[in-house]
């Protein structure tokens, strides 16, 4: 492992960070949290806390973290997993092209509880901390694609990504750290992620899994555990992609999701929403979708989900309820829009396409075209499509801000809501990580008794 490798990950300060690099932290960040308040109203969410109460308490002599959106102290690992899981609960967090996958589902939670457990309360040094995680992320996820045959999930690479970033704020040394990453690496989920797209299931990303493994890796190798040496960071075939540490600012190339599907999915579901919002179309005078893509999103082949996890691993569904409601929220993944008459007909009779050049494109570009057969005869095809929030375009703050209080709102209040962006906002900026973790660990308040 390279001196500046480590040098990156214990001597890069909050200052030494250009101030759009600490602006683009805060903006994942926030929008990390309004994900996992979407996330806590799953039963995913609710069955993995409940374990990680009952089997991830801390031990004594140990400091503990607080699980996201619920109050309940447990170890770090523990917080870690729960917290990841809780936000891949729901499919609306942000993500790498090249990576296929998400730095901050598991990155995020993973880092506050370590910081918690630690005592380290400082915001600015745990805004430098998530950049940290960010950029080893990135590039853990770049070189795992590039070393294995199979596509592992992103758990595969956040398990090295959360012992490198829980080292610097536990304090191990360069040899600890070493130690902990090749832990983790070695130990790390590598789930083969088109299982799941086949069969979609709580397993989903693997992010929380992989959180969980990188802070005990790290609280294993500050024990004097020793690992095998972390291939995707030290293999001579991937010196490339870490020589460009702390100049290149891979944190700017992730995307934003507007809709808590599969990102694979949101090509076509916002070919179909172009296409209603500029033809002025209700979903009663569409006869069927046709839909040209991508492999990948083909594979997310299910048309009736029984599940949130079915309908977020699905194009069909959130593409027909796009054209039936004109959005995709929680609501439209949830189980009351799967017995929609209206949302079934169409999804039951799209009819799919690969097209080679977007097969040709992928990953770096997911494109997809979509044609509204329509019941007078008429055909309405989309131009080329790429889903909206892309690094190329990102999305405004503005609607940031408005996703995450779409998210937020309806389970801890607006009032809440708005304490807890304040305490993202302050991070770096005389904020403390302290409140922010005060802000969304707390127990959510039943949407019922939400004003």
């Amino acid at each position: 492992m390279t001196t500046p490798f480590l040098d990156f990950v214990h001597d890069l300060r909050h200052d030494d960070l250009p101030d759009t690099v600490r602006a683009e932290a805060r903006r994942w960040i926030l929008d990390l949290c309004g994900v996992a308040a979407g996330g806590a109203q799953t039963a995913l969410s609710r069955i993995i806390r409940g374990h990680a109460a009952a089997q991830f308490g801390a031990g004594a002599g140990t400091g503990s973290a607080r699980m996201l959106m619920d109050g309940r102290a447990v170890s770090a690992a523990g917080a870690a997993l729960a917290g990841g899981m809780t936000i891949d609960a729901l499919d609306g967090h942000d993500g790498h092209k090249l990576t296929k996958g998400h730095v901050g589902c598991g990155l995020f939670p993973a880092a506050l509880a370590v910081a918690e457990a630690e005592g380290r309360t400082d915001g600015a040094e745990f805004l430098a901390a998530i950049v940290i995680g960010y950029e080893i992320g990135s590039r853990a996820g770049i070189a795992l694609h590039r070393t294995a045959p199979d596509y592992h999930t992103s758990g595969a690479w956040i398990a090295p990504t959360v012992a490198a970033v829980a080292s610097r704020l536990m304090g191990l040394g360069g040899a600890a750290t070493r130690e902990a990453i090749g832990i983790a690496e070695y130990h790390g989920p590598r789930s083969q992620m088109m299982r799941c797209i086949d069969h979609p299931t709580m397993v989903k990303d693997g992010s929380g899994w992989g959180a969980m493994a990188g802070v005990s890796a790290a609280c294993l190798a500050a024990d004097g555990f020793t690992g095998a040496p972390a291939i995707t960071v030290e293999g001579d075939d991937v010196a490339d992609i870490w020589g460009d540490l702390g100049s290149r600012w891979r944190i700017f190339e992730q995307y934003c999701k507007p809709y808590p599907v599969c990102r694979w999915a949101q090509p076509p579901l916002q070919a179909v929403l172009g296409l209603r919002a500029a033809h002025g179309l209700s979903s009663e005078q569409v006869e069927r979708i046709e839909v040209a893509t991508f492999h990948q999103s083909v594979r997310l082949a299910t048309r009736r989900p029984k599940t949130t996890e079915e309908a977020q691993y699905s194009t069909a569904f959130p593409t027909a309820a796009a054209m039936v409601r004109g959005r995709v929220g929680a609501e439209e993944v949830a189980e009351g829009a799967f017995t929609d008459p209206e949302i079934l007909r169409l999804a039951d009779g799209m009819v799919f396409a690969e097209e080679e050049a977007y097969n040709a494109a992928f990953p770096a570009r997911r494109f997809a075209h979509v044609t509204l057969v329509l019941k007078d005869g008429r055909r309405l095809a989309s131009e080329r499509t790429e889903a909206l929030g892309d690094p190329e375009a990102p999305l405004p703050q503005a609607a940031i801000v408005a996703k995450f209080h779409g998210l937020a709102d309806p389970v801890i209040g607006r009032p809440a809501a708005e304490a807890l962006a304040a305490a993202v906002e302050g991070l770096g900026q005389g904020g403390s990580a302290a409140t922010l973790a005060d802000r969304l660990c707390a127990a959510p308040v039943p949407a019922a008794a939400v004003a």
